[in-house]
C-alpha cells in the first residue's frame, strides 16, 4: 500500500478551535463563541512562556554596541536572556568572550557604572519593554551577541497556523479544550485536564537540548 509521502500535517487556527469544541462535546454555534476561543488560545500562549523554554522560540540576536554604552532596550517580545557573550571586531578574526549575568541587587551594587573598557558583566530587566545593562560600560565598538526567548506568536487570522512546533499541536488541542471547558463544559474540566497536563508534559520532555553533559565533582582536602 502506498503511503502519502508527505510530512506537513498542520492544523489552522479555526480547525484547533473545532477540535476543542468537540473535544468539549459542543459544536461552535455563534461567531462569539470562534472570539471567546481565540482569546482563550492566546492566553495559553502566554501560560507557555511561564512553563519554561520552548526551544523553537529561542532566537540569536546581535546588537552593537557603541562606545559609552552601559544600557540598552531589546525587542519587546523578548521573555528572557538564556546566554549571551561579547564579540571583540578589534581582533582579526572577532573573538566571542564569555559575559557573565548578574543580579539586579549586584548590578545596584556597582559603584560607578560609567566605567569604560570590555563589559565582563550583564543585567537584564524583565520589564515590559526588557533592557540589559553592561558594566564597566563599552570602551568600543562591541557585538552583544545573545540568545532569548521570545513570545509565541499571537493567534490572528483564523485562517492561519499556530507558531509552535509540530511536537506540540496535541497539547495545544488538549490546552484549548482545557480552558473552553471552564466556560463551556466545566462537567468535563478535571478530566481535559489531566489530559492536557500528559500531553504537555510529554511534548516538553522531548523538546530539549539533547547534548550529552557530563559533571565532574569537585574535591577537596
Amino acid at each position: 500500500m502506498a503511503t502519502s509521502g508527505t510530512t506537513d500535517f498542520n492544523l489552522s487556527i479555526d480547525d484547533l478551535i473545532e477540535e476543542a469544541f468537540e473535544r468539549c462535546g459542543m459544536r461552535m454555534t455563534n461567531g462569539y463563541q470562534l472570539t471567546s476561543a481565540r482569546r482563550s488560545l492566546n492566553l495559553l500562549f502566554l501560560d507557555w512562556a511561564n512553563r519554561g523554554l520552548n526551544l523553537w522560540t529561542i532566537e540569536e540576536q546581535v546588537y552593537m554596541l557603541q562606545p559609552g554604552d552601559n544600557e540598552i532596550s531589546l525587542e519587546t517580545d523578548t521573555v528572557n536572556v538564556l546566554s549571551a557573550v561579547i564579540r571583540d571586531y578589534s581582533q582579526s578574526p572577532s573573538t566571542d568572550i564569555t559575559i557573565d549575568r548578574i543580579s539586579r541587587e549586584e548590578y545596584l551594587n556597582v559603584p560607578d557604572k560609567t566605567t569604560q573598557a570590555r563589559p565582563a558583566q550583564y543585567y537584564v530587566q524583565r520589564t515590559n519593554v526588557p533592557k540589559v545593562f553592561f558594566y564597566p560600560a563599552a570602551n568600543q565598538v562591541y557585538g552583544f551577541v545573545y540568545y532569548r526567548i521570545r513570545r509565541i506568536q499571537d493567534a490572528g487570522a483564523y485562517t492561519n497556523t499556530a507558531d509552535v512546533n509540530f511536537r506540540f499541536l496535541p497539547c495545544l488541542a488538549s490546552g484549548l479544550a482545557y480552558q473552553l471547558s471552564l466556560k463551556y463544559a466545566p462537567e468535563r474540566t478535571q478530566g481535559l485536564k489531566a489530559i492536557y497536563e500528559e500531553d504537555f508534559t510529554r511534548a516538553a520532555l522531548e523538546d530539549r537540548d539533547t547534548a550529552s553533559v557530563s559533571f565532574v565533582p569537585q574535591l577537596e582536602y
